[in-house]
Order: C-alpha cells, then structure tokens, then sequence
C-alpha cells in the first residue's frame, strides 16, 4: 500500500518507558518540562507515566489535572494495565487510579501471548481475555479514549494466532479506540512484523498502532515496516531510552516516516528541524551523553573526513549525504586529519569563518602542518578550536593574547589517610604586564586551570565565563608505559557556545596546558571577532 501522504500519529512513552533503561531518572520538574517540550514539537501522544507505581507519576499528572501546567496540542496519556484476576475493575485499585490521573486517553496492557499467561499471570485463557474486556469497557464508560496495547503480541501470533487475534477482538468488542500491537522482547524481524500487522489491519478496521523494543537492533525498522503494512500509530521514545537495548527511536523514525516516505506525523511538519535539538535537550535532562554517531541527528552524522568523499561533497552534498542535514536541525562538518585534502582544508576552513579559496599556497602548508602534528598525535577532528588557531599561526595572523612565562605544579599527601592536595602557580605576560598567580584545585590540571584563569581575569574578565565541561584524555603508545606520548582533549563551553582544544606531550600536565591554553585563546579570538576585544576590559 502507498504511505505518501498518511496520517501517522506519534505516541511518545520517554517519560514511562524510556525512564525503565538503566541510568534514567526525571525528577518530577525535569517530567513536566520535557512532556511541554513535546507538546511544542508536535507529539499527537505523549505518555507520562504509570500512576499505579509510583508517587513521582501521580504528583506529575496531579500538576496537570489541576491546571497547574498545561498542554497546548498533544493528548496526556496514563498508562495502566488490565484488572487483576478475579477482580472486578470498579474493585481494582490500580484502575482507579489510571482513571483519577484525568487524562483524556489512557493505554491498558494486556496479556496476549499464552506463555505469559500460563506462567506469568497464572490464569486460564478465558479468564484473561475477560480481564481485557472489562477493563477496556470501565475505561470507555469512564469516558476516555483507550488504546489496547496488546504486550507481546508479535511472539504471541507466532505462538498461537487464534488466541492473539482473539485477544485483540474482545477488546475492539469492548470498545477499544485503537489496538497496539508490541514486539515486547524486541526479537522480531521486519519482514514478520509488516506480515503479522498486515494481516491484522485487513482483519479489524479499527487503527492499529506499533510498539517496538530494540533487543535485536530492529526497533525503527519494524516499526516503519508496521507502518508499511497499515499501522496508523507509532510508539517510541526521544533517543530511544528504554529497557534492556531501548525502544524504538523517533528520533530515527520520523524522519524516515516524514522524508523517505511522505508520512504526515508532527503537527507542524517544520518543527522536524528542530529535531536534534530535542535530541540534545532530553539528553542533557537525564545526563546522558549525545551519541555522536546517532541516525540523522549525531553529530558524527553529516561529517567527511575522507579527502575523495570532501571533495565530492563540496561539488553536490547528494553524493554523500542522503538528506540535507538541516532538514532535521543538524550540519555538515569537514573533519581534517592526515588523511585529509587541500579540499578538506579548504571547507574546513570556510566552516570556521576563513575564506582560504584565494590563498593555495597557505592551504598547503596548513595541510602540511595538520599532517605533521598528527604523525605526533595530535587529532584536529575533534579539535576544531585548535585547527582554527592552527590556521591563524600558518597565515602569519595569530596574535597571541598572553604567553607564558612558565608554571608549577605541586601535587602533596601528608598523610595516609589524607586527600591529595594539589597547588599550581604559574606566571604569564600580557603585553609588557607580567601576573604571577597560585591556585589550589581537586587535581593537578583543575589547579593549574584555577591559575591561569586568575592571571588572566584582570585583563580579560569574560573568562570568568568560561568553564570547563568535559576533559579526555588517552594514552597513545601505551607499550612505552609511563613513558607514554598522552593526548588530552578538552571540551569549553561560556553557556551560548562550546569548542574543543587538543593538547600533545609525554607529560599530562604539559598537554593538559596547550589544551587548556588554546582554549582561552580560541575564546578571547572569537570575541575579538565578535565585538572588540577592548570592550571587554
């Protein structure tokens, strides 16, 4: 069947599944701000929680039923299950209180796979499906929209389609809005998957939605093939946070969905550029780091290293790109390295703002140097403020804002039992001025990071700004042991942007400077180029 054009509603569960993966924990402010994230992307669901389980998910559908907060778009969801065996629903205190959250939709799970509810549930067949149906049917007369997510249903078909098929009938009888069918285990294969989800669309006409796991690394696969085969509904979450291996990732589904196959998902088909974005924005709400390399929105995504594939891309992006970056909020980067081109440094380049398209034979030596501080260990790929200076020094256009006239670093236990004290001075000029400055820190380079940025405060008081956000460091001839050439990448950011500086030596400390040194240079140079640098004094 053709999906141009289909209607396909967006069901996302990062606040109730995607919390289940290990390491992921919303407070309660961190629920409400990413459920009106979501409601301002465009989400058509969003579910926020189980309020059977949990005090922290009743106080955040509280905030909302008491108009506290509102959603402007999207539909609240609570998620609850079936009544408990030999209950009736009016009786079951988890039903109650998927129903007192007040929200217009709720989503029920039940058992469909004989398995679970032989082993699991301990319940005969019959009194399972009856359990479906009379939760189904309180929630209808309770006046909301209920989606049946039918758990394991693919391992169920493929065990006993009678009793899955049967399964999802009772609860269309009973007045299901919608039918979810969930690879729960996350071990089914696409082409499984569009079969089994075509052959329950041509069988009901009620909508049919998916809900994946990523156990087998399928989860956006098979949640596109369901769509393929007639699924109206996809469930999923922000990054893929979820149990085990995840769920099935939006942010790789809809773009798929909405640009290979013309899917019409989000409210507003332009909030898809502001997809990374959202990407970042739950990452840094659970403090997770961004996986570089993610489908669409990494920021590894869009980026050439190699110098036939650059040169490609600056003659036509589709060469190597299968979707313009900004379709989905990302970019194209130009990575540099030894392996790299005059075409590479050329974009590079331009990319940091310096037009090199004139100057062939500067572009040359900076290829050369980049080649020749990278046999030393250097990586300017993921050092793009280095590279940028590097480029300054090569065109004769470094100014150099301080030098350094040399640094100390004591590291002292006095005792046993006793932490580590680490001290750093070190002494710089700035003009014809000299400042000769101490610090204490927790390590030797936070120490020696406290008195650079006190020498340097008096001149230039932005730095006070700037701090350090991330710090690497990597051994790269370890079978010289402590004798070892170290490389230290360090990551700054003043709160509106970040950049990476690279530092090279056999000693950490003195790697750890170059890094920490090119860091407040790259910063004093880009305010410089901004505003004038004297304005800041």
């Amino acid at each position: 069947m053709t999906n141009s054009n289909k209607r396909v509603l967006i069901y996302d569960t990062t606040l109730r599944d995607g919390a289940q993966a290990e390491g992921i924990s919303f407070t309660l402010p961190g629920k409400i701000a990413l459920a009106q994230r979501l409601d301002e992307f465009g989400i058509d669901y969003i579910e926020g929680g189980f309020p059977g389980s949990n005090p922290k998910d009743i106080a955040f559908f509280d905030a909302f039923k008491s108009g506290a907060h509102k959603l402007k778009r999207s539909r609240l969801v609570a998620f609850g299950s079936t009544r408990r065996a030999a209950t009736s629903p009016a009786d079951d205190a988890a039903l109650l209180k998927l129903l007192d959250a007040g929200t217009p939709t709720v989503a029920v799970f039940g058992k469909t796979w004989p398995l679970h509810v032989r082993d699991i549930l301990n319940v005969a067949p019959d009194e399972n499906l009856a359990m479906i149906a009379d939760t189904i049917r309180f929630c209808k007369e309770n006046g909301r929209e209920t989606f049946f997510d039918a758990e394991h249903f693919f391992d169920g078909y493929k065990a006993d389609t009678d009793y899955a098929m049967t399964c999802l009938s009772v609860a269309i009888e009973a007045g299901a809005d919608a039918v979810v069918l969930c690879d729960t285990n996350g071990g089914s294969l696409p082409h499984e998957i569009h079969d089994i989800t075509r052959h329950v669309c041509k069988t009901f006409t009620i909508p049919v939605g998916v809900h994946a796991h990523n156990d087998a690394g399928l989860a956006a696969a098979n949640s596109i093939e369901a769509v393929r085969a007639g699924a109206c509904q996809v469930q999923g979450t922000i990054n893929g946070y979820g149990e085990r291996s995840g769920n099935a990732n939006l942010c790789t589904i809809l773009p798929s969905l909405m640009l290979k196959m013309g899917c019409r998902c989000l409210h507003d088909p332009k909030a898809l550029r502001t997809l990374r974005a959202m990407s970042l924005f739950v990452d840094e709400l659970v403090d997770c780091r961004h996986d570089t390399k993610a489908p669409y929105i990494g920021e590894s995504t869009f980026a050439h290293k190699g110098g036939m594939h650059v040169n490609a891309v600056k003659k036509n992006p589709l060469s190597f790109e299968h979707i313009d970056p900004a379709q989905v909020g990302n970019r194209r980067r130009i990575l540099v390295s030894e392996g790299s081109g005059v075409s590479s440094v050329l974009l590079k380049a331009a990319e940091l703002g310096v037009d090199l398209s004139a100057a062939a034979k500067e572009s040359k030596h900076v290829l050369e140097a980049v080649k020749q501080m990278e046999n030393k260990g250097y990586a300017f790929e993921a050092a793009e403020a280095s590279f940028k200076i590097l480029i300054q020094k090569e065109l004769k256009q470094h100014k150099p804002f301080f030098e350094l006239e040399g640094f100390r670093v004591i590291i002292e236990k006095r005792g046993k039992n006793e932490p580590c004290i680490s001290e750093a001075s070190i002494k710089v000029r700035v003009g014809s001025e000299f400042e000769h400055t101490v610090a204490d820190g927790d390590g030797p380079v936070n120490a020696l990071d406290g008195a650079l940025r006190k020498a340097l405060t008096r001149f230039y008081p932005l730095i006070k700004n700037v701090t350090l956000s991330d710090f690497h460091v990597r051994i790269l001839d370890p079978e010289e042991a402590t004798a070892a050439t170290t490389r230290v990448l360090i990551e700054s950011t003043d709160g509106h942007e970040s950049w990476r500086t690279v530092g090279v030596s056999p000693n950490i400390i003195e790697a750890s400077w170059e890094a920490l040194a090119d860091s407040v240079q790259y910063k004093l140079f880009r305010e410089e180029e901004k505003n004038g640098i004297n304005e800041k004094l």
